[in-house]
């Protein structure tokens, strides 16, 4: 039996302290989340339409789905140290790049290069699989990243509040500053995990064809990227619906925002407490069906009239619930499905579900107006729950032909 490593905070020597690797998480969850509510006031600082500054969110999502892919290669190669210091000295420059910018271009330059903040929390999942055994990994990366749906919940509030008390430039203030703490702890505590062995990039390249011929691999994938695809709409468009149709200051389009999340976490929760008990795959079908009723039942109410803010965000949290049961379960059956490709199944996967994101957040806003009302929204997200519905469902009538 393997003793666990000997960790001690604040010690270059030993693994990184499970506060560091939650901090990790959380300064890549917040980063995505705590400009939304400045999202249409940046529309008028820049002159420009909401379709372009909404790259902020999209290309963003982009950069990240990159980074998915290359990011685990390159830290087994240089090490988790040294890569994630490097991404959070980049996203430090590039806050500050952006708080300064003057026009839309510079911004969304800076603002993609903050995508280099998304490698702490590739990699902070990663560092938990160096340093503890397979059976316990999944009870400490559920406590490392629960900064990922800790942090939605508040991060809007703190980006609304900030703005409406400063303007927008406060809120990439305060993350450039939040970047340089993360930063120094890390540099101080973050010991090197990895010895310098893994698969290398072209070794995961050599290995896509088989798990791209598996179907049960797209079905998962597949549910995953349609299901976070209507989370991603939502981030893509909420922000509009919050100050353009509604008229919501920005503190309290920060509240609406958080909405999801208090779902996500609630079917988190349920997922790992009910997952073994009815498995992934009905797990998954379960969340489907409940982003899929709830959306429904928010569009309804907009086809016959009722628009209200209440209705709206509430309803949303149908969607992060509905998520928060889906999500954990098609994400480790996509890395089932070739055990031995499991990494490389991760890495793909994940940049499927981003890059799939960046798509559907970016065509939310541009579908919107405030003569449209939230309607194009509702539609587009109930559309994408469907699809990761008919996407589990194929999965499994699949294994019941098989079986």
């Amino acid at each position: 039996m393997v003793s666990p490593p000997v960790i001690r905070f604040l010690d270059r020597t030993t693994p990184p302290h499970i506060i560091t690797l939650v901090l990790l998480t959380g300064i890549s969850a917040l980063n995505m989340s705590i400009f939304l509510p400045s999202l249409s006031a940046m529309t008028e600082y820049f002159d420009t339409p909401y379709a372009v500054i909404q790259l902020a969110v999209s290309g963003y999502l982009a950069a990240t789905a990159i980074l998915q892919v290359f990011v685990g290669p390159i830290s087994d190669r240089f090490g988790r140290r040294r890569v994630i210091l490097t991404a959070l000295a980049i996203f430090i420059v590039a806050t500050f790049g952006a708080a300064m910018s003057n026009t839309v271009e510079t911004f969304l330059f800076f603002r993609i290069m903050q995508g280099a903040v998304a490698t702490a929390m590739v990699l902070g999942r990663a560092v938990v699989r160096d340093i503890v055994p397979q059976d316990e990994a999944a009870s400490m990366i559920g406590y490392v990243t629960m900064g990922m749906a800790l942090v939605p919940m508040v991060g809007p509030m703190i980006g609304g509040a900030l703005e409406q008390l400063f303007d927008w430039h406060a809120t990439f203030i305060f993350l450039g500053l939040a970047g340089i703490a993360v930063f120094t702890l890390c540099y101080f505590d973050q010991g090197e995990t990895v010895a310098g062995q893994g698969v290398s990039f072209r070794d995961q390249v050599q290995t896509y064809p088989e798990l791209l011929q598996s179907p049960r691999f797209w079905g998962y994938t597949l549910c995953a990227a349609f299901s976070s695809g209507a989370f991603f709409a939502l981030l893509g468009g909420a922000s509009f619906v919050a100050s353009g149709i509604f008229g919501l200051t920005p503190l309290w389009a920060g509240v609406a925002l958080g909405s999801p999340a208090i779902g996500y976490a609630a079917g988190n929760y349920l997922s790992g407490r009910f997952s073994i008990q009815f498995g992934i795959n009905q797990m998954a079908l379960i969340g489907t069906y409940i982003t899929s009723g709830g959306m429904a039942v928010s569009a309804g109410l907009s086809l016959m009239g009722f628009e209200h803010p209440m209705i709206f965000f509430g309803f949303c949290t149908f969607l992060g619930l509905g998520n928060g049961l889906t999500m954990p379960n098609v994400m480790a059956g996509s890395i089932s499905v070739r055990p031995h490709l499991a990494g490389t199944a991760s890495g793909l996967g994940g940049a499927i579900m981003i890059g799939g994101g960046a798509v559907l957040s970016q065509f939310a806003g541009a579908i919107l107006s405030e003569e449209s009302g939230t309607l194009p929204l509702q539609t587009l997200m109930l559309t994408t729950a469907l699809l990761a519905m008919a996407s589990i469902i194929l999965v499994i009538r699949r294994e019941k032909r098989l079986g």
